[in-house]
C-alpha cells in the first residue's frame, strides 16, 4: 500500500499531461437565459440561469458520443422516463436548511419548510483553447424575496480522450450583520439526476424499474451500501447500447468535512453532502450534529469534478483521476 499511492498519483499526472496537447477546444455561446457549452463543436451541455426555474442548473449533460446522461424531465416529459421529484434538475447545487429554509425541495416536496430560490445576478464566460469558465454570482432569496445569502459559481469545462469533465467551485457568503446556519440535512449539495437507463432497479411508487447500473466508492462500497458512507469519490456507470458509461464525482480535500458523504440513490440521484451527518450515520436523536455556521461576513467555499467517461471505474481510471485531481494546483 505505501508503494501504491504514489503509483496511483503518477498515473493520474502522466495521464494528464499526456492528454493535454490534444483536448478539443471548448467553446462558450450566450443565449438569452443560457450559456451554450460545446467540446470540439459537439454539445457538451447549457448552463441555464434565466428560464425561471428555481435554481440555476446544467442541462443536458452529453457524452462525448451524443449521449444523454442526465434524465430529461421535468424539463422534457418523454414517455416512459419517471417524473418524480421535480426539482432534481439535471445538476444543479443547493441545500434544504439555509437559516431554515429549504433551497432544495419545491412545494409540496420537502414539508412545511419554507421554500427559498437562486437567483443569478451576474454572469462572465471565458474560453481558451482547452478549458471553458463561467462565472456567476447568486442571490438566495426567501419566501418573501428577502435576502438570506449570496454565493459566487465558478464552473469549468474540459474534453480529453478519457471523457468530460467539469469542476465546480462555489462560495457562499454569509452577510456581514449575521452568520449563516447550513442545517445538518440529507438533502444537498452538488447533485446530478443520472438518465432512467443509468439507474440500479429500483421502486417507483409501487412499480418495479429494472436497471443495469452499479454504485461503487473510492472505499470499495458498493450499490446499495453506498448511500451514506464517507469517501473521496462516488462513480456510477451503467451499460447502454452496447457501451458502458460512468459519472464520477469527486470530493475536493480542502472541502469541509472531506471525504465527503454520498447521497447515492438506486434510482438515480447522486449527490456529494458535508451537510447531512445525522441523517447518513442514523443518528436521529441528534438532528444537529452536522450544523455548521458561517460566522458573520464569513464564506465557506466547496469544490467538486464530474467526471463523464465511458467504461466502469477500473476501465475509467478513475482513482488515477481523482489523484490527478487533488496534485492540481
Amino acid at each position: 500500500m505505501i508503494r501504491r499511492r504514489p503509483l496511483l498519483l503518477w498515473l493520474g499526472l502522466t495521464a494528464s499531461c499526456a492528454l493535454a496537447e490534444s483536448d478539443p477546444a471548448v467553446t462558450l455561446t450566450r443565449l438569452a437565459d443560457r450559456v451554450r457549452v460545446e467540446a470540439g463543436g459537439q454539445w457538451f451541455t447549457e448552463y441555464i440561469y434565466g428560464d425561471g426555474a428555481r435554481r440555476p442548473y446544467l442541462y443536458p449533460i452529453l457524452a462525448a458520443d451524443g449521449t444523454p446522461l442526465t434524465r430529461d424531465f421535468p424539463m422534457q416529459s418523454p414517455a416512459g422516463e419517471e417524473q418524480d421529484h421535480p426539482h432534481h434538475r439535471s445538476l444543479w447545487f443547493a441545500h434544504s436548511s439555509v437559516n431554515g429554509i429549504d433551497f432544495w425541495n419545491e412545494d409540496p416536496a420537502g414539508g412545511n419548510t419554507p421554500k427559498g430560490r437562486i437567483v443569478n445576478d451576474t454572469l462572465t464566460t471565458a474560453a481558451d483553447g482547452p478549458a471553458g469558465v463561467i462565472h456567476a454570482t447568486e442571490q438566495w432569496l426567501g419566501p418573501a424575496g428577502e435576502l438570506v445569502c449570496t454565493s459566487e459559481t465558478t464552473l469549468r469545462f474540459q474534453a480529453t480522450a478519457a471523457g468530460r469533465f467539469i469542476d465546480c467551485t462555489v462560495t457562499l457568503h454569509a452577510r456581514p450583520e449575521a452568520p449563516l446556519l447550513l442545517g445538518d440535512n440529507k438533502d444537498g449539495v452538488m447533485a446530478i439526476r443520472l438518465a432512467q437507463w443509468l439507474t440500479l432497479p429500483h421502486q417507483s411508487g409501487s412499480r418495479p424499474v429494472p436497471g443495469r447500473g452499479h454504485i461503487v466508492t473510492a472505499k470499495g462500497d458498493r450499490d446499495a451500501a453506498a448511500w451514506g458512507r464517507r469517501a473521496d469519490w462516488c462513480d456510477y456507470h451503467a451499460p447502454h447500447d452496447g457501451q458502458t458509461y460512468g459519472v464520477a464525482i469527486f470530493d475536493h480535500p480542502q472541502n469541509l468535512r472531506h471525504p465527503t458523504w454520498w447521497m447515492a440513490r438506486d434510482y438515480g440521484l447522486f449527490a456529494a453532502n458535508p451537510l447531512g451527518r445525522h441523517d447518513f450515520e442514523g443518528r436521529k436523536d441528534q438532528p444537529h450534529l452536522g450544523d455548521h455556521v458561517i460566522p458573520a461576513g464569513g464564506a465557506l467555499t466547496l469544490r467538486y469534478r464530474f467526471y463523464f467517461h465511458l467504461g466502469d471505474e477500473i476501465a475509467a481510471q478513475v482513482a488515477a483521476h481523482y489523484a490527478g485531481y487533488v496534485a492540481e494546483k
